[in-house]
């Protein structure tokens, strides 16, 4: 993952994977209303072919194992690896892949509630993980490079505290929306520290896009140097800034799109309560006439 490659492909997945989640998310909560609304941590494949329905869990799985393999197998060289890095990188994806297996296996066996509780608490052991590793990387990220990761802790860190807060209470509509948002939050700024830490075209005024590789010990440190403690910090400053504007625009996004079902959810909601009304209107002169009837 120390590579432009290994920022943006994983990034672009779990943005993508984010954005259906929060749309999903969205439009079941203005389907069902707040008082059926349950919190998923998967959403079935609508389409003609029932045996893509699901795809997400399959995707996920799949994606997870592929990205061990290229981890333990020092991609694209093929062989095996002993880098400390390369199989924290491959952990992460590895509790990823026990989540989306448990879950899909729940699924296709049609098991009973209480594992699927179960996979809710594996879901959030994903973030639990991820955020452990990457406090405690064996690779020190310093400088610029290692501002980006703690920016990055702070999302993995509303995400674990959102996805145990839906397990716990999996009827909120917020922490369910607040988790898929963090997601394409995460997404987002990994490719954004693929742009920022790997390309010389991005680095910030005063600093230089170094070479990452160690021959030593084959860890990835310090893909950009600041000259000057003014350029750092200048540099650091705008990675703040980026963090802020990547956000806004997520809000804005999901703004709209709760806009959107709350234009289409209302008219049917009035012609719900108005047909209530009318039904209710309408059984009031039948009882009265029934009761004028049966007097003698």
């Amino acid at each position: 993952m120390g590579t432009f490659v290994g920022h943006i492909l994983p990034g672009l997945a779990l943005a993508l994977l984010g954005l259906w989640h929060t749309i999903n998310t969205i439009r079941a909560y203005h389907l069902k209303g707040s008082m059926n609304f349950s919190a998923r941590f998967w959403y079935p494949f609508k389409c003609p072919l029932s045996k893509l329905e699901h795809l997400e869990l399959i995707l996920i799985f799949f994606i997870s194992i592929f990205a061990i393999a290229m981890q333990v197998l020092d991609f694209p060289f093929l062989r095996f690896s002993v880098k400390l890095d390369s199989f924290e990188h491959a952990t992460m994806f590895l509790h990823l892949a026990i989540f989306s297996g448990f879950t899909l296996l729940v699924e296709l066996t049609r098991s009973s509630e209480t594992l699927l509780s179960v996979s809710a608490i594996l879901a959030a052991s994903v973030f639990g993980q991820e955020l452990f590793i990457l406090h405690y990387h064996s690779t020190d990220h310093v400088g610029l490079e290692g501002h980006y990761h703690w920016l990055l802790q702070l999302i993995v860190f509303v995400s674990l505290m959102a996805a145990m807060y839906s397990t716990s209470f999996p009827t909120s509509f917020p922490s369910s929306l607040v988790l898929s948002v963090s997601v394409v939050f995460q997404g987002c700024w990994f490719m954004n520290m693929g742009f920022m830490l790997w390309f010389p075209e991005f680095a910030p005024r005063g600093c230089v896009v170094q070479a990452a590789d160690d021959d030593s010990g084959g860890n990835m440190h310090g893909a950009v140097l600041c000259r000057t403690k003014e350029a750092s910090l200048r540099a650091k400053a705008l990675a703040n800034l980026q963090f802020s504007w990547i956000l806004a625009g997520i809000l804005i996004f999901m703004g709209c799109v709760c806009l959107n079902y709350a234009r289409k959810s209302t008219p049917r909601q009035q012609s719900i309560e108005y047909e209530q009304l009318h039904s209710k209107g309408g059984d009031v002169p039948i009882a009265i006439t029934s009761f004028k009837q049966t007097r003698p």
